[in-house]
């Protein structure tokens, strides 16, 4: 059969793509319905404005000064959040992850966890800081608390992903062989999710990072606070050495963990 032929015999699904395009439309009109521009606030201008000569005149003091209320010290400390929940998030997620993939634990178990690990990543991450404000007080250490829990419903689900796409046959041969649950994830799962697990560990410290940044609005430690209060009280200088602060370091962090995650998958 030429290949014309064969597409001309090709699926006819218009009808998909006409219901899919009606559905689009519909659904835009109806959130328009929900939302009302009036103008541009003239103190959002001001901000905007503000925002725009920050960055272009940054306070040179803040950006060198070694006190605890000036750049350095603040980003410190955000990386310092931002590692510490990254790093306890992603040994929590190991066993989490496990007891919930079907292929190790079975569905009843694994239903169960997953529910567990949904509930988590329901929660915004600024509500969870909201609550452990309350048990932990304000500060880093709250932020570190809070980005280890959202670290486990994040890191987790992309770890089920990795442990369920992994050959049936080295579990059905371990468990010819005896093994325990707890043998088979040793010698025959773990060896080979090494490099995914530090990838996804090293991109859940990527989002880490910048949500560091947000949560000291709330009171959970790093630049955030320092920087709404610059913000509201007009500081713009001070707001551009905290922006540029941030814009500098994420872009150092982003280079070189796409560098490491490109090593991890491809050896390159």
């Amino acid at each position: 059969m030429s290949v014309i032929e064969m597409f001309e015999k090709r699926p006819r699904k218009w009808w998909v793509y006409l219901l899919s395009a009606a559905f689009m439309f519909i659904a835009i009109v109806w959130s328009t319905n929900g939302i009302e521009f009036k103008g541009l606030a003239t103190k959002g201008t001001e901000v905007a404005w503000g925002l725009v000569y920050g960055l272009t005149h940054p306070d040179k003091s803040m950006l060198f000064s070694l006190s605890k209320e000036a750049v350095p010290y603040l980003l410190f400390q955000t990386i310092s959040i931002a590692i510490l929940g990254t790093l306890f998030g992603a040994i929590l997620a190991v066993p989490v992850s496990f007891l919930a993939s079907e292929n190790i634990v079975g569905r009843s178990v694994a239903f169960v966890v997953r529910a567990f690990i949904l509930l988590i990543r329901t929660i915004p991450s600024l509500v969870w800081a909201l609550i452990w404000i309350r048990v932990t007080g304000p500060g880093p250490f709250c932020g570190v608390v809070t980005q280890s829990i959202c670290s486990i419903g994040m890191i987790s689900k992309m770890y089920i992903t990795a442990i369920e796409d992994l050959d049936n046959g080295i579990i059905e041969s371990l468990d010819a062989a005896g093994c325990n649950t707890f043998e088979k994830i040793r010698v025959g799962v773990l060896p080979q999710l090494y490099a995914s697990f530090i990838s996804t560990t090293i991109y859940r410290f990527d989002i880490n990072l910048k949500d560091a940044s947000v949560l000291g609005i709330v009171g959970a430690g790093g630049i955030g606070a320092a920087l709404s209060q610059a913000i509201n009280s007009r500081r713009w200088g001070i707001v551009g050495a905290f922006l540029t602060g941030l814009i500098l370091l994420v872009i150092i962090i982003e280079f070189v963990s796409t560098r490491i995650r490109r090593k991890l998958t491809t050896g390159e």
